[in-house]
């Protein structure tokens, strides 16, 4: 038997015990694939993740857990690994460090701004595009009317490293009264790349917040996420490619998580530089618990 040490963070959370919880197990080389799933089953986090070096320049291979499956990036989990590493394993203060995932390399940076002291921000893949979809199609799989719908911009599947569909609607309410149908989910995702949906209103939960956001995703076991960094992502590269508020470069915040009692902020930052997309996805990140498991 093992003792395999792990710990437990709140990532895009404004207090304790809100935000996305994750667990990260800071030294898993030893832990074989079908126990990290088995593992990642148990904490029934919406993700897990499991650190498989020391560092090397500052560069960390990671592999990130759903209950369900493995996947090659999520945005809490970056943030919350990346953390965890700052405190436990790095013995100086640093400015970023890259974890390897299995959709590439994504640089975190602790460079703390003035009027943003205790946001982590990872700096995004540039945005890609795929297929659109009907507005009855997510209508329906949503619960809503089409008057729900904000037919001004598409449906469309956007992926950062992990694919997502993006349903612009109208106001809060609708936002607030989906509900997801499984036989048209599961349907529907047969045939896309993308399996989890994420619908956002230009309506905040609070006046400290710019938009709102749901994000379903029953795939991979997550029938709803308190708080999506790589969903964060794709909205802001979907944001940008339609002008959605009419320019070329945004500084935002999301609220989400209020459905599932889990209020959180995450934080997006975008611009075009020299035809490409720039995209920063932030939050702030608290230590709440460690614990060891046998294996």
């Amino acid at each position: 038997m093992e003792n395999i040490t792990f710990y437990i963070v709140d990532v895009f959370a404004e207090e304790k015990f809100a935000g996305n919880q994750l667990a990260v197990f800071p030294d898993a080389k030893s832990i074989p694939s079908e126990m990290m799933q088995k593992i990642a089953r148990e904490m029934n986090f919406s993700e897990t993740t499991f650190i498989l070096s020391e560092g090397v320049s500052d560069t960390y291979n990671v592999r990130i857990f759903t209950p369900n499956e493995e996947i090659p990036f999520a945005g809490h989990p970056v943030l919350g690994t990346a953390y965890v590493l700052q405190k436990t394993l790095i013995s100086e203060e640093i400015r970023r460090l890259t974890l390897n995932l299995k959709a590439g390399p994504v640089t975190v940076l602790f460079k703390h701004i003035e009027d943003e002291p205790d946001i982590i921000w990872m700096r995004q893949r540039e945005a890609d595009f795929g297929k659109t979809f009907k507005g009855e199609e997510l209508a329906g799989l949503l619960g809503l009317d089409l008057s729900d719908l904000d037919t001004r911009f598409p449906i469309e599947e956007v992926s950062t490293g992990l694919p997502m569909i993006l349903v612009p609607l109208k106001g809060l309410d609708p936002l607030k009264k989906a509900k997801i149908d499984a036989d048209k989910y599961f349907s529907l995702i047969r045939e896309s790349r993308a399996k989890a949906v994420y619908i956002f209103s230009p309506q905040a939960y609070t006046g400290s917040g710019d938009l709102s956001a749901r994000m379903f995703a029953p795939y991979y076991g997550i029938e709803e996420d308190p708080a999506t960094g790589s969903a964060a992502g794709c909205l802001a590269g979907y944001l940008l490619k339609h002008r959605y508020f009419g320019t070329d470069k945004i500084c935002l915040s999301i609220e989400q998580g209020y459905e599932v009692s889990r209020p959180s902020k995450l934080y997006i930052k975008g611009e075009y530089e020299r035809g490409k997309m720039i995209i920063y996805v932030g939050g702030k990140v608290q230590m709440v618990g460690k614990g060891e498991l046998v294996i």
